[in-house]
């Protein structure tokens, strides 16, 4: 049996069925882990959502800030922009359905020994383990209410940049979404910053990866993320970086988990980066 964590697929579904062949996937046998982001950019992300779904057991996915878009989309929250591919999402006979399944995804899949943890973006230099999951929970059981949609009414938005114990509910449900499934970089104190998306060496010197800054206290973790299509290899044993630009015509790669391989299969995708 064999347990792979999958980067950002986003909508490009003859990539995923390129990788799955690569690793020679068995449904009853093997275990999907996805780090988000399974549509948007990309020409097939109904048929993403639908595959992805069908798995049942054997996948897990946490939520991507295309996935979340998504949601705030079809929620009446915001309107689709100029490079969104999600119109035969919205347009299925199936959408109620989709979007009830995807409300019940994590943020953030903590794995059986407690070392590892997947997630899309990263972690608030903050948080230790046990804060992390806590926060995660938090947003997951405001998605997973009737009330969900009031969620995106302030999920857009670049602050709070500091994490704060005891916060008023709206800006503690925006930073942890903002930490989860966008952040890339922080100055030395941990406070997030958004503008710089660049792998790292082209970024001020003053701002540093999320899992470089000092003191953070996850450091003991290894992480699984995606999002980040421009990062290359991270450089840190403890922060696997798997969104290697499939959408971008770049590869779709997956990580093993027994082995600690890397497998890619090239995307044909012709989106350009922005």
């Amino acid at each position: 049996m064999s347990k792979y964590v999958i980067g950002d697929i986003q909508g490009c579904l003859s990539g995923l069925q390129a990788l799955l062949k690569a690793i020679d996937f068995s449904p009853q046998d093997d275990t999907l882990y996805f780090a988000g982001d399974l549509v948007n950019r990309g020409p097939e992300s109904l048929g993403v959502l639908h595959f992805v779904k069908s798995l049942g057991d054997s996948a897990e996915c946490v939520l991507g800030n295309h996935d979340l878009h998504l949601l705030a989309v079809h929620a009446g929250y915001r309107k689709t922009g100029r490079k969104d591919t999600i119109d035969d999402i919205l347009e299925a006979p199936d959408r109620l359905a989709l979007m009830d399944w995807l409300r019940q995804l994590p943020l953030m899949i903590t794995l059986p020994d407690r070392q590892q943890v997947i997630c899309h973006a990263g972690l608030c230099a903050d948080w230790d383990l046990e804060t992390a999951e806590a926060e995660a929970r938090f947003v997951e059981n405001h998605l997973r209410r009737d009330t969900y949609r009031e969620l995106f009414a302030d999920m857009y938005g670049n602050t709070p940049t500091r994490w704060k114990p005891g916060r008023n509910t709206r800006k503690r449900l925006r930073f942890a979404i903002n930490c989860f499934t966008r952040m890339r970089y922080c100055d030395g104190d941990g406070a997030l910053e958004f503008e710089q998306k660049g792998k790292p060496g082209t970024q001020p010197p003053e701002l540093m990866p999320w899992y470089q800054v000092p003191g953070r206290k996850h450091a003991a973790l290894t992480i699984y993320f995606g999002h980040w299509s421009t990062i290359g290899e991270s450089g840190d044993p403890k922060a696997i970086a798997l969104d290697t630009g499939c959408v971008w015509g770049g590869r779709l790669t997956a990580f093993d988990l027994e082995t600690g391989q890397l497998i890619s299969v090239p995307c044909d995708s012709q989106q350009k980066p922005g």
